[in-house]
């Protein structure tokens, strides 16, 4: 679903994009036992936990007043979002919502004009569209952590996120048995 009421075009072409990972992280979450969500994989590695609470805190971080101040704020606790886990899935799940309000949030109050603002992480400038750019892809990498950890824990009984493996020619017939038109990706999946 995507969030928000701006329409302006580029704005809501990131809304999104950042709209199919989040939904692409709740998936991939879904799947795994509870126990599955604080696996580490390697002692220096992070569970999906760990990875929920990175993502959160740098949502808020950075969407808490964009245009107005620093990406990096003086209340974030960085280092301590890899550590420790949640109480519950319910915990995580409030974390999770709660970082990426502050950016849904953020998105329905900018306009296309704003994104050659320029917006400050740690002093170093951006233009807003940059510092969108860099967080639909630091976002999206982490999202793919999520999803490579959820389905090592789920194992075969994982459902796919995508096309599934020898679903491409179906998949493709569908898509080609559509009238050629301009539409998101992830419109009708």
């Amino acid at each position: 679903m995507v969030q928000g009421t701006n329409t302006d075009p580029q704005v809501h072409d990131l809304r999104r994009l950042f709209t199919y990972y989040k939904e692409l992280g709740e998936k991939a979450i879904a799947q795994v036992t509870d126990t599955d969500l604080d696996r580490i994989p390697h002692p220096d590695g992070n569970s999906i936990a760990i990875l929920v609470k990175h993502i959160a805190g740098n949502l808020r971080s950075r969407f808490t007043d964009f245009l107005t101040s620093d990406g990096e704020k003086p209340w974030r606790q960085r280092d301590a979002e890899f550590e420790g886990t949640y109480a519950s899935r319910e915990d995580l799940r409030k974390d999770w919502d709660s970082g990426w309000s502050v950016l849904f949030d953020t998105l329905a109050g900018l306009h296309d004009a704003d994104l050659e603002r320029v917006v400050y992480i740690r002093n170093e400038g951006h233009t807003a569209r940059e510092a969108l750019q860099r967080q639909v892809a630091h976002h999206a990498y982490h999202v793919g952590q999520i999803v490579l950890l959820a389905r090592m824990c789920v194992g075969k009984e994982w459902r796919s996120l995508s096309i599934p493996r020898g679903g491409s020619q179906a998949f493709n017939q569908g898509k080609f048995d559509q009238e050629k038109g301009k539409r998101h990706f992830t419109e009708g999946k």
